[in-house]
């Protein structure tokens, strides 16, 4: 589902405006003046000069309020959540918050667009915290692999939310806005779901049914912890993907044989070496992070007996070392990168390097490879941002391939694994509806919290009155057995209730009947109004915006 970009602040000034202008509702007739809300507005549509993007018309306004009336009016004592209040009544009642994902991808967006976008994971935490400082954020998660960039949000209103996220991935990254919606993919509440299942469970990636991916999950978890706007709905909802991902790959046998991006890449490679020439081949890594270290392993599996890893520092190469055997790896620096690649025949890159290693004037003096290896030095990319310009290609005697180029080795046991993931399809459906209904029962823990505190409230006021009665000279110990009397009868009497609002597995009880006992304990005891929970939003969000 596309939004489109044009829907400016402009146009959602106007529609607000002409809706809060045309309301009768008693809201607004008692809370504020109309020549609050003009002057409001007023103010509102400077502010969307300053924050909308484009070519946006600024909204004109017409109003009979002088300059002075205006500042007066401003500069009245109304609080934040007020003034919020009167801009839009009913702006965040009329939808349910949504979960949704705004993503690119390795099957629909170019590497070069991928690499602009991509967010090393120590940024991880303040992006999310970035993401919950625009109006319609509420939580927020990023998931950032070499084969997509994904947001996941849970959003007070889903188009807002959606035109807010894009501009701040337009502004992160440089790309236009045109540009992000003709390659992002947008998914809301359970298809964004399903899809982080999938995501987890290895269905969406290059290889089918690899794992690294599911790491990747867990990592946005660890990363996510205490971080503020990492919340409930977001944390449950990847975590409940982690447990897909185990589940997927314990139940069925997708993960046998699959292929991580780092196998693909040693597959690649052999493929376009003749099979004659696989163990005289020169190989070179440059990276021993996660994914080089997976690559040296993919190679001691083809039989390769020596392998050259450039890195920063050893230590992590002597524990690869250390950990495969039958496989000779020899440590060197980065300073000797160039020394290295002019003596390999295949160079492997993943490294976290924000500029590239190679260009063409790196590779154009490096001697020539011996034709019995196929007269190409072979640069395979693996990183994102790239580690190797498209340029090198030009350059007589060598040949980039990046992270796109793998989907010819994945080809061929395609069919194979696609059966598989039909079974991983089922549990994925049964997950996700468990998940949507952990989700809805959510809902009752506003009404269990405002039971309470209207029990209580009603409880103190009553204990007082009678204190107040058996006088200031009653014991203490009188005092508390009073009290703990009112307390006993209350907890008595809303144990009931409370019981009926929990939609515990072990009663039985059904998530429908859960939310028909609380929107019934809402009209008996007018717990929940638009008016309240807008204000609950409302000052969620200010109290968020401030901390």
């Amino acid at each position: 589902m596309a939004v489109s970009s044009s829907f400016t602040g402009a146009k959602m000034e106007n529609l607000l405006l002409r809706s809060v202008l045309s309301s009768s509702s008693s809201f607004m007739s008692r809370a504020v003046p109309m020549q609050l809300s003009q002057a409001w507005f007023l103010k509102r549509s400077r502010l969307a000069q300053r924050v909308s993007t484009g070519d946006a018309v600024m909204p004109v306004f017409r109003c009979d309020l002088s300059d002075s009336d205006i500042q007066r009016i401003e500069a009245s004592s109304l609080s934040p959540l007020e003034q919020l209040k009167a801009s839009a009544a009913d702006r965040y009642t009329k939808e349910k918050s949504s979960v949704m994902v705004i993503g690119l991808s390795i099957h629909s967006t170019p590497v070069e667009m991928r690499e602009k976008l991509a967010i090393p994971e120590p940024d991880w935490p303040r992006a999310i915290v970035e993401l919950c400082g625009l109006n319609h954020i509420e939580e927020a998660a990023v998931l950032s692999t070499c084969n997509r960039m994904e947001i996941y949000v849970v959003a007070l209103s889903l188009h807002r939310g959606v035109k807010e996220v894009t501009e701040w991935m337009s502004k992160k990254s440089g790309i236009p806005v045109a540009d992000l919606c003709q390659h992002r993919f947008l998914l809301y509440n359970k298809d964004a779901t399903q899809h982080l299942f999938e995501v987890s469970a290895g269905l969406d990636s290059l290889v089918l049914g690899e794992g690294q991916i599911l790491a990747q999950v867990k990592q946005v978890v660890k990363v996510g912890q205490g971080v503020v706007g990492f919340g409930r709905n977001i944390s449950g909802l990847f975590k409940h993907a982690i447990t897909v991902g185990k589940r997927v790959r314990t139940e069925t046998n997708i993960a046998s044989g699959a292929v991580s991006v780092s196998s693909a890449a040693v597959e690649l490679a052999l493929m376009k070496i003749p099979e004659s020439s696989h163990s005289s081949t020169r190989m070179l890594v440059i990276g021993a992070g996660k994914m080089g270290k997976l690559v040296i392993k993919h190679l001691a599996a083809k039989g390769c007996t020596k392998v050259v890893v450039v890195n920063r520092s050893e230590g992590r190469v002597a524990a690869i070392y250390e950990e495969l055997e039958g496989i000779e790896i020899i440590y060197k620096p980065m300073s000797e990168i160039m020394a290295c690649a002019a003596e390999a025949d295949v160079i492997f890159t993943s490294t976290a390097s924000e500029t590239p290693l190679f260009m063409k004037e790196n590779v154009k003096d490096l001697p020539l490879v011996g034709p019995d290896i196929g007269g190409l030095r072979l640069f395979v990319d693996i990183a994102v941002p790239r580690n190797v310009g498209s340029c090198v290609s030009e350059v007589t005697g060598a040949r980039v391939y990046n992270v796109d180029d793998l989907k010819e080795v994945v080809a061929a046991n395609k069919e194979d694994r696609l059966r598989k993931a039909m079974e991983a399809q089922a549990i994925i459906s049964e997950e996700s509806k468990q998940f949507e209904a952990w989700r809805d029962s959510l809902e009752t823990v506003p009404t269990i919290k405002k039971l309470r505190a209207y029990a209580e409230r009603i409880r103190v006021a009553e204990l007082e009155k009678c204190l107040s009665k058996l006088g200031e000279d009653l014991p203490k110990k009188s005092r508390r057995a009073v009290d703990d009397l009112s307390r006993g009868i209350v907890n008595k009497l809303l144990h009931g209730p409370m019981q009926h609002l929990r939609c515990d597995e072990g009663d039985g009880r059904s998530l429908s009947e859960t939310l028909d006992n609380m929107h019934a304990l809402n009209r008996m005891f007018s717990l929940e109004t638009d008016l309240s929970l807008l204000e609950t939003k409302i000052r969620a969000k200010i109290e968020q915006i401030q901390n």
